[in-house]
């Protein structure tokens, strides 16, 4: 029988994965707000910027302005956010970006954690980071290393688990050997992506029970799903049967490859994008995942309501209609609706000489 965990660690990535797929440019006011709102709304694991290339994802050219902002907050301050109790995280995919997020932490504004990538497709790791595994592993090791020396915690990110978009087919054996390489090598936790909503729920399961048979300390291992085919959450709750307590999302489940158009002109982003349409490949949504578990009595430390607000004014930013149903429908209703009432029950029992709660 499924035993519910008593709580689950929700990372929202709006602002980074989010964003990187939007074609043009969000202010950095924009980022920030929804930064804070997020923290307010009781979000302490928060994906914020990427140190990369700005040629390449040029949205996030802002990315040192932003964290050294955030990090002074004066909503945040006069909110008493204790930074201590917050976790913010940057992709930093080479060593370049590292030694970006290792300065600015020695300035004091820098992330907690850092992200490097690889994909158990060589073809797939290639072209998102130029290099091929061995050399990126020597890469990550020495990273990680000068990470540790100031402080800063690496997540050690492994993608195409369940299938690649350039090479297809991918084996679930390789990707538990590479989560076994970054502990390691001295990650301090590892990300298990479907980058493009490859996974089904039977092989999520199957997956999951593997790597905590390998690893079974839950807290090492985040759950990071998209709803490209429509079953993100079913993915989220196979991941739950199997033992998996921490996952990421994105408010409105917006999110993907990056943006190879931005403004008015293309970009490099990651090269073509992998589907025909480009807005159907976002994440599960923070708002729908929050709620889901809320529902089922696990608990987040999120406020659903303010999650839910913060999705409508993320449609207001992006100016259009995102993939959160809860921000329509909320929470399942607890209380009589009097409204939705027919007239004439109690009469209608009475004169069939039925008791008010008879049933049968």
């Amino acid at each position: 029988m499924f035993k519910k965990p008593d709580r689950v660690y929700i990372g929202d990535v709006s602002i980074r994965d989010g964003f990187q797929h939007e074609e043009s440019y969000l202010s950095l006011e924009a980022k920030l707000t929804y930064a804070e709102l997020l923290i307010l709304a009781g979000v302490n694991r928060l994906e914020v910027t990427n140190f990369g290339n700005t040629k390449n994802m040029p949205q996030f050219v802002d990315g040192l302005e932003l964290m050294r902002r955030l990090r002074n907050s004066t909503l945040l301050k006069k909110a008493g956010i204790d930074w201590k109790e917050i976790e913010l995280t940057v992709v930093t995919i080479r060593e370049s970006a590292v030694d970006l997020a290792i300065q600015s932490k020695k300035e004091g504004y820098g992330p907690d954690r850092i992200i490097m990538m690889v994909s158990t497709d060589e073809e797939h790791h290639y072209a998102n980071s130029g290099t091929t595994l061995p050399e990126y592993w020597v890469e990550a090791e020495r990273c990680i290393k000068k990470a540790r020396d100031v402080g800063i915690k690496m997540n050690g990110t492994v993608s195409t688990i369940w299938g690649s978009p350039i090479s297809g087919p991918t084996r679930l054996e390789d990707a538990v050997a590479f989560t076994k390489h970054w502990l390691e090598v001295g990650a301090h936790d590892v990300e298990h992506a479907d980058h493009d909503g490859s996974s089904t729920p039977d092989e999520v399961y199957k997956y999951f029970s593997m790597i905590l048979d390998a690893i079974p300390d839950p807290m090492k291992h985040i759950a990071h799903f998209h709803t490209t085919r429509g079953w993100g959450l079913t993915n989220v709750y196979a991941a739950l049967q199997a033992g998996i307590i921490c996952f990421e999302s994105t408010i409105g489940g917006i999110g993907g490859q990056p943006a190879n158009f931005f403004n008015d002109r293309p970009v490099p982003g990651t090269g073509a994008y992998y589907y025909q349409n480009p807005n159907n490949v976002g994440l599960v949504s923070t708002e729908d995942l929050v709620l889901m578990m809320e529902e089922m009595g696990v608990y987040t430390g999120i406020d659903f309501h303010k999650i839910q607000n913060i999705g409508l004014l993320m449609e207001k930013t992006l100016r259009r209609r995102l993939r959160s149903e809860s921000i329509l429908a909320g929470p399942i209703p607890k209380t009589i609706n009097e409204g939705y009432k027919r007239a004439g029950l109690a009469a209608r029992k009475k004169a069939l000489n039925e008791q008010p709660c008879q049933r049968f």
